[in-house]
C-alpha cells in the first residue's frame, strides 16, 4: 500500500539518506525543509515545501497543509532532528497518526519532568528545580551550593546554558524572555555519552563514549572531542544505568542519546539527560562509517513502522573532534592550519573565506572523525589533532555594509546597465579571467584575475576579496557559461546560491526534460539521439515538425525546426556540430515535439523557496527554421487568461529542478494544451529583459538578484504598469560592419536608448552561421504594446548601417 510520508528536514550535511530508507517511487514522499537544507534531499524529490525555519510552527503547518492538498492526508510524519521532534509529535496528534505523541515525548524534552521521572524510578540525577526568577535560583544555591547551571527546560546542544558562580553573577544574569528555565548544581565530573538502540524490551546495540571536554565548554570556544570506551568494567556499569534510564522514559523502541556524569574518584554515575533520537555532532557518521550501523535509518524505521536493522557493530573504536572558530559565529574563515597529520580518517574541509553561520554542531567549525583498535589510540589522535589544528576566523557583522562579488561580467553593451544597478546599491567586487577594464568605475580596486572555469581558483580569488571585509557577502553571475563555477564557489564558501545540482539540471536540457516529465510538469515529449538514424526514428515517433537542439549551449545556438526527414538530417548535423564559447558540449542531441504557440520569457525571483514572477516578456522569433530572438516586449500580463497557469507551471518547474534561491529566466510556449516549459535558466534574463522589466514595472530584477545573493528578501512590488520593448537590428547579409550611425534613432520620441552592438570591423554572420549577429538594440517605452511597436519600428528605420558583404 502506498504511504504518504511527510519528512521535516533541516540538516545541510548528509546526516540522513532518505532515498535509502524509503522507496520514493512506491510512496508519496513530501518534505518540509529550508532552502539551505534542501540541497541534501534526494535527487528529483518532487514534493518539497520550503520554510524559513523548521522551528516556525506556523510556516511548517502551512507547508504540511500544502503537501496534504497535493498528495492527500499523511500516513506518517517523520522528524529526525531533536529540535523538530515536538512539532512532529503535535502534528501526529492532530492528524491521528501512529508514532510518538506529545505526551510520550514530554519526558524526553522537558528537563524538569525528565529529572522527576528518573528520580521516581530510582535513577540518580542531579537536583533539578524550576528557575522562575533570581529568588528561586538563590534559594536553590543556598541548598546545593554554588556554582549552579541555568538551562532551558526544553533545549538542545547546550544552547542557552549558563554557569553562575555566585550571587554577583546571578544579579547580572538576564533571564531570557518567554523561556522556562531550570537550575541544577554544577558537577565537576567528566561527562560520558551513550548512543544506541533500545528495542522496547531492552538494550540493543549501544556504545559509550567519553567527552574530552564538555559541551558547555565548547559553546565558550573550547574544542569538543569524544572517544568511545573499551573498558569492559566501566561498560558494564554504564550498561546497567543506561538500561534503567531507557526503561524509565522511553515509551517504545527508540534510538537514544544519553549523557552521564562520572565521578572519577568513585566511578559513580549520574544521569544528566537522555534524548530519544540519534546523537548529534559526528555520532551518526562514526556509527555509519566505523560500525556499519545507520542510526538515522533505525530512527526513520521506528517513525515509519518499518523494520529497523541494527546488527552488532564491529569491535573497532571510533571518535570525533569539533574545532570551533577563533571568534564567535557568524564569522568567516581566514585560515585553517595544521602542524601535523591529524590521523583522522575523515575531515569536513573548510575553505578559506567560508562563512560559518553558527547554529548546531554541523556548522560549528572544523570536524574530524577517527577510528582505531582501542580507546587510547583514538584519544591520542584526537588530542594530537586538537593541539595541531587552528581555525583562524574573522567576525562578520550582519549589520555592516555588504559586499557582492561578481564572477564574470559579460560585455558592456549587454551588461553595463546591470553592473551599474548593482554598484548603486551594494559594494561590488569582480573576479574574471581578463584584466579589469570598463568595469573599474564600478569596482574600484576590488577585483582579482582567476581562471573562472576553475571553481577552486575562483573561490580562492573570491575569498581574497572578502578577507578583512566586516559585513555580509555574496556571489553572483549573470553569465550562462559561469553558472556552474558560481554555484560551486558559493557552496564552498557557504553563501546563498542555486546549488550545483540545480545548475546541472538547468544546463543539461536532457536532465531538465527527464525531471519535468517524471513529475508531470508540462513540457515537451522528447528523445535523446546520438546518431542521425536515431534522430530520424525519434522524429517519426514524435511526429513532424520537431525541434532539434544541443543538450547544453545557450542563445538558441544549434536549435532548428525540422519539418521532414531531409530537414531533420540537416538539423541533427547543426545541433551536433554547434559550439558556444565557454560551454562544454554534452553527448547526443535532443529531438522534441514542436510546441506551437506564442513564446514567453518569465523572470522569477526565488527566495526561501518562494517563486515570484518578476516580469513576463513576449518573445519575437526570426530567421526560421532557426530560433533567433529578434526582440522582446514586457507588458502588463496578470489579467491575461493564461496568467495563473503560467505562474503555476513555472513554480512547479522550479520545485522539481530544486531551485530554491536565485533569479531565474524561464522560457515557455502558450500551446493549445496550456503553457509548456521550454527551458529554465538559472540566471538573469539576457537581451536587456531585466532593463525592460524595470522600465515597465519599476521592479529592478538585477537589484533583486543582488539582494537574494546576499541572503536578503528582494523588493518586488511594481510601482507602474507600462510597456517596454527591445528590437534588435540585423544586417541584410553576412559581412563586415563599416559604419553604424544611431543618432537619428536616439532622437525618436519614446526611445529610451539605442545600444550599438557591433563596432566597425565586426564580422557578422546570419543564423545559423553566426552567434547573435546584431548591429544594434533599440529600447522603446510606451503605455501600450502598439505604442512601443510603432516607436521601435521608427527607430529601427532611422538607423544607418553599412555592411560590406562577406567575400567582397
Amino acid at each position: 500500500m502506498s504511504e504518504h510520508v511527510i519528512i521535516i528536514h533541516r540538516w545541510t550535511d548528509r546526516y540522513a539518506d532518505y532515498a535509502a530508507y524509503l522507496d520514493h517511487a512506491a510512496h508519496r514522499v513530501g518534505y518540509v525543509t529550508t532552502a539551505r537544507a534542501a540541497r541534501q534531499l534526494p535527487a528529483g524529490a518532487a514534493a518539497v515545501e520550503i520554510v524559513g525555519s523548521t522551528e516556525d510552527a506556523k510556516a511548517v503547518r502551512e507547508a504540511v497543509d500544502a503537501l496534504v492538498s497535493r498528495n492527500g492526508a499523511p500516513t506518517r510524519i517523520v522528524a529526525l532532528h531533536e529540535t523538530d521532534l515536538d512539532l512532529a509529535a503535535e502534528l501526529r496528534g492532530e492528524y491521528g497518526l501512529p508514532g510518538q505523541r506529545t505526551e510520550t515525548l514530554q519526558p524526553l524534552r522537558d528537563k524538569l519532568l525528565m529529572a522527576r521521572r528518573l528520580a521516581a524510578a530510582g535513577v540518580p540525577v542531579p537536583a533539578t528545580a524550576p528557575a522562575e526568577d533570581r529568588t528561586a535560583v538563590a534559594e536553590f544555591a543556598e541548598r546545593h551550593g554554588w556554582p549552579v547551571l541555568l538551562k532551558p527546560r526544553r533545549g538542545t546542544a547546550s544552547a542557552g546554558i549558563t554557569r553562575l558562580d555566585g550571587p554577583d553573577r546571578l544579579a547580572a544574569y538576564a533571564f531570557p524572555p518567554d523561556t522556562a528555565m531550570v537550575v541544577q548544581p554544577w558537577l565537576p565530573h567528566r561527562v560520558l555519552h551513550v548512543d544506541g538502540v533500545h528495542t522496547g524490551e531492552g538494550l540493543g546495540v549501544w556504545r559509550a563514549s567519553r567527552y574530552l571536554s564538555t559541551c558547555l565548554e565548547f559553546t565558550g570556544g573550547t574544542a569538543l572531542g569524544s572517544v568511545e570506551l573499551d573498558d569492559l568494567a566501566a561498560l558494564e556499569r554504564i550498561g546497567r544505568i543506561t538500561e534503567r534510564t531507557a526503561r524509565a522514559v522511553l515509551a517504545g523502541p527508540s534510538v537514544f542519546h544519553l549523557e552521564l556524569f562520572e565521578d572519577e574518584r568513585t566511578g559513580e554515575l549520574t544521569v544528566l539527560e537522555i534524548g530519544g533520537r540519534p546523537g548529534g555532532a559526528e555520532v551518526p557518521f562514526v556509527w555509519r562509517e566505523v560500525h556499519g550501523i545507520d542510526l538515522m535509518a533505525v530512527a526513520f524505521a521506528h517513525q515509519t513502522g518499518t523494520e529497523a536493522v541494527a546488527s552488532e557493530s564491529p569491535s573497532e573504536v571510533g571518535g570525533w573532534l569539533l574545532v570551533p572558530p577563533s571568534v564567535p559565529a557568524p564569522c568567516r574563515v581566514r585560515r585553517t592550519t595544521s602542524r601535523a597529520d591529524t590521523g583522522a580518517y575523515a575531515q569536513v574541509p573548510l575553505q578559506d573565506g567560508q562563512l560559518l553561520p553558527g547554529g548546531g554542531y554541523e556548522h560549528a567549525g572544523a570536524r574530524f572523525r577517527f577510528r582505531g583498535a582501542g580507546s587510547a589510540e583514538v584519544e591520542a589522535a584526537i588530542r594530537r589533532t586538537t593541539r595541531s589544528v587552528t581555525l583562524e576566523c574573522e567576525p562578520v557583522d550582519p549589520d555592516a555594509p555588504a559586499r557582492l562579488v561578481l564572477i564574470g561580467c559579460g560585455n558592456p553593451p549587454y551588461r553595463e546597465y546591470s553592473l551599474a544597478s548593482v554598484a548603486a546599491r551594494v559594494e561590488t567586487a569582480l573576479v574574471q579571467s581578463a584584466a579589469v577594464g570598463w568595469q573599474r568605475p564600478y569596482v574600484a580596486d576590488r577585483h582579482r584575475r582567476a581562471d573562472t572555469a576553475d571553481p577552486a581558483a575562483t573561490a580562492e580569488a573570491v575569498a581574497a576579496l572578502l578577507a578583512g571585509h566586516p559585513g555580509p557577502a555574496g556571489v553572483l553571475t549573470w553569465d550562462e557559461t559561469l553558472l556552474r563555477t558560481a554555484a560551486e564557489v558559493a557552496e564552498r564558501l557557504g553563501l546563498p546560491h542555486m546549488t550545483p545540482e540545480a545548475v546541472r539540471g538547468c544546463r543539461d536540457k536532457l536532465t531538465t526534460r527527464r525531471l519535468l516529465g517524471a513529475a508531470g510538469v508540462g513540457s515537451a515529449a522528447f528523445v535523446h539521439a546520438h546518431t542521425r538514424g536515431e534522430a530520424l526514428e525519434a522524429a517519426d515517433r514524435l511526429g513532424y515538425p520537431v525541434v532539434v537542439k544541443p543538450r547544453a549551449l545557450a542563445g538558441s545556438i544549434g536549435v532548428t525546426l525540422a519539418s521532414d526527414p531531409a530537414e531533420l538530417a540537416h538539423a541533427f548535423d547543426q545541433a551536433a556540430g554547434s559550439t558556444f564559447p565557454g560551454i562544454e558540449g554534452l553527448a547526443g542531441v535532443i529531438v522534441e515535439e514542436y510546441l506551437d504557440g506564442p513564446e514567453l520569457s518569465v523572470d522569477c525571483a526565488v527566495f526561501d523557496g518562494e517563486v515570484r514572477v518578476v516580469n513576463v516578456a513576449r518573445k519575437r522569433i526570426g530567421f526560421a527554421p532557426y530560433f533567433e530572438e529578434i526582440g522582446h516586449l514586457v507588458a502588463p500580463w496578470r489579467d491575461e487568461p493564461w496568467a495563473g497557469d503560467v505562474e503555476s507551471v513555472t513554480a512547479r518547474a522550479h520545485e522539481v529542478l530544486g531551485i530554491y534561491t536565485g533569479l531565474t529566466h524561464t522560457e515557455l510556449r502558450l500551446t493549445a494544451a496550456g503553457p509548456r516549459i521550454v527551458e529554465v535558466n538559472g540566471r538573469l534574463g539576457g537581451d536587456f529583459i531585466p532593463l525592460l522589466g524595470r522600465l515597465a514595472t519599476g521592479v529592478d530584477s538585477v537589484a533583486a538578484a543582488a539582494d537574494i545573493a546576499l541572503g536578503r528578501a528582494p523588493a518586488l512590488e511594481p510601482d507602474r504598469e507600462r510597456c517596454a520593448e527591445v528590437r534588435f537590428v540585423y544586417p541584410d547579409q553576412d559581412g563586415t560592419v563599416t559604419s553604424l550611425d544611431t543618432t537619428a534613432a536616439e532622437a525618436v520620441p519614446g526611445v529610451e536608448r539605442v545600444v550599438p552592438l557591433a563596432a566597425p570591423g565586426s564580422e557578422l554572420r546570419l543564423p545559423p552561421r553566426g552567434i547573435v549577429p546584431r548591429l544594434a538594440a533599440v529600447v522603446a517605452v510606451g503605455d501600450t504594446p502598439a505604442e512601443c511597436s510603432t516607436t521601435a519600428e521608427r527607430a529601427v528605420r532611422a538607423i544607418r548601417a553599412e555592411v560590406s558583404p562577406a567575400g567582397g
